[in-house]
């Protein structure tokens, strides 16, 4: 396949990302029908994300359904990058993780990786990384876990937990391994070329199976993980990708927290979402209210019909109306825009309310120094 036509790394991802392609890229496996059955089965439920193929692809997710079948124990390990505020985008693999949570009652473990945020970005100190973390922190601890099975590990504070068995796992990896992977080269500071085996630490934390939800750009640091494990002894981390949520502007990528006119953010108050989708969300309408009203609009490449979605709308019903609507003409974008400046208005409101409420029991959910 040609490597041009879209970009997927930890680090960047650019382009109209073909999932298909990238699936083959990866040599990952896509949840198919069955695989969703088996998910439905053992939780009881399913989920809306699932069915709407927002999580679409995994490895060896089928050997964590084998262990609870088996009355095994598994955990569940999820992450931020800290460096800035956090947006819907970084939302969707931690809401999953809760629902992780609530239906097997599972250990979930939320890693914030402070040094490898200051090993990337020139303009931050770990001051400032450290205290991004625990702003993104409120923001996982906002979603209602369980503190009495969830853990908040921030990588410079709670690091003797994590270096032991970060050293077991940087012995197996060289540098051609990295380089291969994410394509280092001679002035890449050995912070980078470091760090995956800290961010494999957490995979080993406990001596239990792992499943990780995860966007699926951040698929590579996990491949070298996967490689090790049978060298020191450990199972191999089973993972859940989730498809990148894409930036306002619709036109490929994914959002990101640095052109905050791409996000939705956690802290914008409804007039700033307001003014967002008004103005940048991109429209599957057509040129005029009148072809419009004869054709229909495309909700496929719409956002605003998108974040309802892969977020914001999980009653299929409802959902379905929309589209129908929409879809048929009868529905103008407009009125699409207002539903998700409603829906995203009402889900933030009382997000950020448990956001401060999140402030003074924060040291309740982290890990022992």
């Amino acid at each position: 396949m040609p490597d041009d036509d879209f970009v997927v790394t930890p680090w960047r991802v650019e382009g109209q990302i073909d999932y298909d392609r990238l699936i083959e890229k990866f040599g990952t496996r896509r949840i198919d029908a069955a695989m969703l059955a088996r998910i439905e089965g053992a939780a009881g439920e399913g989920h809306f994300m699932l069915r709407r193929g927002v999580f679409f692809s995994h490895r060896d997710l089928g050997s964590i359904l084998d262990a609870h079948a088996a009355r095994r124990p598994f955990f569940v390990y999820t992450g931020r990058g800290p460096s800035g505020s956090t947006h819907i985008g970084h939302l969707v693999p931690w809401v999953f993780a809760k629902w992780l949570q609530d239906r097997f009652g599972v250990m979930v473990y939320f890693q914030l990786t402070d040094d490898e945020k200051f090993f990337a970005k020139r303009d931050l100190t770990l001051d400032d990384t450290h205290g991004l973390a625990r702003e993104n922190a409120l923001d996982f601890v906002a979603l209602g876990f369980d503190p009495k099975r969830t853990r908040v590990v921030i990588d410079t504070r709670h690091i003797r937990h994590l270096y032991p068995i970060a050293a077991q796992v940087a012995k197996h990896i060289n540098f051609s391994n990295t380089r291969a992977t994410f394509g280092f080269g001679g002035e890449t500071n050995i912070g980078m070329i470091f760090y995956t085996s800290i961010q494999s630490a957490m995979c080993y934390i406990e001596d239990a199976p792992v499943l990780i939800p995860l966007g699926v750009d951040q698929d590579p640091h996990f491949r070298l993980t996967r490689d090790v494990a049978p060298l020191i002894g450990r199972p191999k981390p089973a993972l859940i990708h989730n498809v990148m949520m894409p930036p306002l502007q619709g036109a490929g990528g994914k959002m990101g927290s640095s052109d905050p006119n791409s996000a939705i953010f956690t802290t914008d108050t409804p007039a700033e979402i307001r003014k967002k989708v008004n103005k940048y969300a991109f429209s599957g309408g057509r040129p005029d209210v009148a072809e419009h009203r004869r054709l229909g609009g495309n909700p496929d490449v719409d956002v605003s019909y998108q974040y309802l979605r892969m977020f914001f709308e999980p009653d299929d019903a409802r959902l379905a109306e929309v589209r129908e609507a929409y879809s048929s003409g009868s529905m103008l974008t407009g009125e699409l825009k207002s539903i998700l400046v409603e829906r995203a208005s009402e889900y933030l409101g009382a997000h950020q309310q448990r956001r401060e409420e999140a402030r003074g029991g924060l040291d309740g959910y982290m890990m022992a120094e």
